[in-house]
């Protein structure tokens, strides 16, 4: 089975939407659909700073990433902060998630970015090995308090 890590196609909206669900369910979030549909359409404007990978096996979505480049106070290039990146279970265990972050490294560096970074939840054993092995670990830890709309 070779897998293929490339920019989302219009097509590809149905599938890609099962994958941002179990994304969902596995940080145990629910994101409003008029929201997920929103995302979707951001990845194809070319003024948007969001952009997205997926991973594709034997014709099938198996993987996504999704990153944005943002300003820095500390550097005159772009951070890129991979906000979610989700492997389908039954194609664990085959190094997508890896390719997708090397994937978004790579594009990364083609814009310039000067570096790339990601959080995830102290839960997540299995991602933090993988990141672990990918991107070296900050000492930062992350508070957050979500605004009323």
């Amino acid at each position: 089975m070779s897998v293929v890590i490339r920019d989302p196609l219009a097509e590809d909206f149905e599938q890609w939407k099962v994958l941002f669900h179990h994304y969902q369910a596995f940080y145990r979030g629910h994101i409003p659909e008029d929201t997920v549909e929103y995302t979707w359409t951001r990845f194809f404007d070319p003024d948007e700073s969001l952009g997205a990978f997926v991973a594709e096996m034997d014709g099938k979505l198996v993987g996504l990433i999704h990153y944005l480049y943002h300003d820095s106070t500390w550097n005159k290039n772009k951070s890129c902060y991979i906000e979610d990146l989700f492997v389908d279970k039954a194609a664990r265990g085959e190094d997508i998630g890896r390719a997708l972050l090397l994937k978004v490294a790579e594009r990364g560096t083609e814009e310039g970015a000067f570096r790339v970074y990601l959080h995830t939840q102290e839960y997540n054993s299995a991602g933090r090995s993988l990141y672990d092995s990918v991107l070296p670990l900050s000492s930062f830890i992350v508070y957050r308090k979500n605004l009323p709309l």
